[in-house]
């Protein structure tokens, strides 16, 4: 590896980076609210459709702000490290031991996301595309960039970029399929592309074909034909990408030499060039097959929100209101796997104890919210007990 350009760090934690991150996990955790379930309801709400559209993911080209979960964890996965490398390093660990420690929690992040992923399943389920396991992935190649210099890392992720599109861009393109609810497809699916974009059709591409072989090849309750979601494996590589764009905020922010204006020139070169990609019919903006021009797109979106809160919280020091994200941005780690382990158990406790009717307060067809919510409450107060104790679970 060449010798690291991270300059040596004295200043405190970076507050914007545990805020985005507080934040990240609120819009996760607001998927406990069914709120995409219940907008079903009132069809003729503005407000509701609103709600709606912005707690479930679209269906396949565009963005909701929950479609910006997994990149913002990305992103800040790659901003973080910057400052992970230096603290361990001002510790006097050697890079030997970082490098086995990198290799933990790459190793880690990936077991996690399987171990997620197999909740309540008879045997362990194993897939590729949950967000931990993708971040693991790609791990190691983010940390030894973080020891490469600003040319080298733009160059590989150039190199990622075009390699990605090249994989879809050259697998030819697949016809309909006969039965479509064989290869799980949604029903009445009609977000189907045609001409060159048919590249990136949902599961009939390259990833969805490279699935087919590697996911079989481990023991299965059924054979796999395809995710019902479209995501795929692959989608690990220009994940990476997006790593590097935050590990280059990091590195902005690290220096201080006007990171807020660093990172929101970045920001709008890439909102920019997504947009270039998608209108120009090279690539489409498709989060679930995270496509080239959706790294840009979702990168463009996480330099801006982090250009934003840097400059609210670490340089103007407004704090305040950023507490209760605060409390779950420093635990974020435990937060997520309370939101992916006890999300059905703790609402049906809840039932079971105090019965329906006082969940029924705003309306039977608002109980999803209200159980939601008071599921919300009670991890968020876990995680505010975790944070007064200072109790931290860190991979």
């Amino acid at each position: 590896m060449n010798s690291a350009p991270l300059p040596p760090a004295t200043a405190p934690r970076i507050g914007s980076l545990d805020v985005y991150r507080g934040i990240v996990m609120f819009l996760l955790g607001l998927r406990l609210l069914e709120l995409d379930e219940v907008a079903l309801q009132f069809p003729d709400s503005a407000v509701w459709q609103f709600l709606g559209h912005h707690s479930s993911h679209i269906p396949w080209v565009g963005c909701s702000l929950n479609d910006l979960i997994h990149p913002s964890f990305a992103f800040l996965t790659g901003a973080s490290l910057v400052f992970s490398v230096s603290a361990r390093s001002r510790k006097g660990q050697s890079q030997w031991h970082m490098t086995l420690h990198a290799l933990w929690r790459s190793v880690a992040l990936i077991f996690l996301g399987i171990f997620l992923r197999s909740v309540d399943w008879d045997m362990t389920n194993w897939t590729f595309d949950e967000t931990l396991t993708q971040t693991g992935l790609g791990y190691m190649a983010v940390y030894a960039l973080a020891y490469c210099g600003t040319r080298t890392r733009w160059t590989w992720f150039g190199i990622i970029l075009t390699f990605s599109w090249l994989l879809y861009a050259c697998y030819p393109i697949m016809p309909p399929h006969a039965n479509p609810v064989d290869f799980n497809t949604p029903e009445g699916w009609q977000h189907d592309f045609t001409g060159f974009f048919a590249h990136w059709n949902h599961n009939r591409n390259v990833g969805w074909s490279f699935d087919r072989w590697l996911l079989n090849e481990f023991p299965r309750e059924s054979p796999y034909l395809g995710y019902l979601g479209g995501y795929t494996t692959l989608n690990f590589i220009p994940t990476i990408a997006t790593m590097i764009l935050g590990l280059m905020a990091g590195t902005w922010i690290k220096r201080r030499d006007q990171p807020a204006r660093q990172i929101m020139i970045a920001s709008v070169a890439c909102l920019a060039f997504s947009f270039v990609l998608h209108f120009g019919g090279i690539c489409p903006i498709v989060k679930r097959l995270w496509t080239p021009a959706w790294v840009f797109f979702s990168g463009g979106g996480s330099l801006l929100i982090l250009a934003a809160l840097y400059q609210i919280i670490d340089v103007r020091q407004w704090r305040r209101w950023s507490f209760p994200f605060l409390v779950v941005g420093v635990n974020s780690l435990a937060f997520y796997v309370m939101r992916h382990t006890l999300d059905i158990w703790f609402p049906e406790t809840l039932q079971k104890h105090f019965g329906t009717r006082v969940f029924d307060v705003f309306g039977q067809e608002l109980r999803p919210v209200t159980l939601g919510f008071c599921t919300f409450v009670a991890f968020w107060l876990v995680a505010l007990w975790m944070y007064r104790r200072k109790i931290y679970i860190r991979l």
